[in-house]
């Protein structure tokens, strides 16, 4: 039985090209791209992979059956250098990349080493090994700028959105219901602690009840259809509960949906976030969106949308819930991820430790007191 992905079924038999190794190279190339779909791998993981692939055979100046260490490293210096240095996360994802390539045409299920050592006289080999490649050494390798957002921050920023939408209303001017939407569309990315895919790939319809808060209606939830997706895998799934503590945003929900958004004339469509020809919000969209009014509310250029999923883990843990609560709303699998978006306040650690004074020493002021009277 054929393996999806052998020599033999993306190189024709008896065929004599006026290029052979770029032939056999675009052919290795279409066999480990039929390997991945296989694998129910998207395109989107496919494609960056095939453009590395031929972006180091440019830079090493040989094919794979040529290929070598040397190579590997030569490529990983020019990555380091000049102002477009990579971060090491990127730097080890092409080498995760490569290493993957090698695997696959050393895999004698393929057929590459007998068609590279017939064709060209050499074999691949792996150039990808534990002391040319950079190691997973740390849990997170984000930028040290990246951080949750600080209570005055928040305010900052929704009252910016808010007045906004005011005086875009008494301008006269068009615009008042996209500007009602970003606004709506920021507090609930921070309300529910979502990501900017699952933000924007919300439908009316992904708006639920909750049984124990029937006065929110049909906000007191949100069903999460297109979460983070593990590799060969569909989107995950999760549904994010509204808590107590943000129940400022069903009114904000509650407006837009029964309110503005039904003057756009959305017809049969669900998608939640509308624009003024009907069609969804992209995350690219929401991300420049994002970041112009960042910038108009006068606060830091670090402060992304997705650090407002941080803010969301951070306030939770702050507000007294349960690890496990958290991990689950935020739809993360390991609650040491969930960890990496925690950095708690300056004013929680002081509420902790003088709570944990208080355990200790009984009536704090009367213990610092009587260290003075020493």
């Amino acid at each position: 039985m054929a393996v999806p992905g052998s020599a033999h079924l993306v190189l024709a038999p008896g065929v004599v090209h006026l290029d052979e190794p770029a032939a056999v190279f675009e052919a290795m190339l279409s066999g480990w791209g039929r390997q991945q779909r296989s694998r129910l791998l998207a395109e989107a993981t496919i494609e960056p992979r095939v453009l590395l692939l031929r972006r180091f055979t440019s830079f090493a100046e040989s094919h794979p059956w040529d290929w070598t260490a040397g190579d590997v490293e030569d490529f990983t210096a020019s990555l380091m250098s000049g102002k477009t240095r990579l971060a090491p996360s990127t730097i080890r994802g092409y080498h995760l990349t490569l290493r993957l390539f090698c695997d696959y045409l050393l895999d004698g299920r393929y057929g590459w080493v007998a068609q590279c050592e017939q064709r060209f006289g050499s074999i691949p080999s792996q150039v990808c090994h534990d002391y040319n490649t950079a190691a997973h050494l740390v849990e997170y390798e984000g930028k040290p700028s990246r951080r949750p957002f600080s209570y005055d921050e928040i305010e900052t920023l929704f009252g910016f959105l808010d007045d906004r939408v005011e005086q875009v209303a008494r301008s006269g001017r068009k615009g008042t219901l996209a500007a009602l939407r970003d606004a709506q569309m920021v507090k609930t990315a921070y309300a529910f602690g979502l990501r900017r895919r699952e933000l924007c790939f919300l439908d009316v319809v992904d708006l639920r009840p909750n049984p124990r808060m029937p006065g929110w209606g049909t906000y007191g939830a949100v069903h999460v259809r297109y979460a983070k997706s593990s590799r060969g895998s569909a989107p995950r799934r999760r549904t994010v509960l509204a808590v107590p503590e943000f129940d400022w945003v069903i009114g904000g929900l509650a407006q837009w949906v029964e309110q503005a958004r039904p003057l756009l004339n959305p017809g049969s469509r669900q998608e939640l976030w509308l624009t003024e020809r009907r069609q969804r919000i992209s995350p690219k969209t929401m991300d420049k969106r994002f970041a112009f009014l960042r910038q108009q509310a006068g606060l830091a250029a670090e402060l992304t949308l997705h650090c407002l999923r941080h803010s969301y883990v951070t306030h939770l843990i702050e507000f007294g819930y349960p690890e496990r609560f958290v991990t689950e709303q935020v739809g993360h699998s390991y609650a040491s991820t969930t960890a990496i978006y925690t950095s708690v306040s300056n004013d929680f650690k002081t509420k902790t430790l003088q709570a944990a004074l208080g355990r200790v020493y009984g009536n704090t002021t009367h213990h610092d007191d009587n260290r003075e009277q020493r």
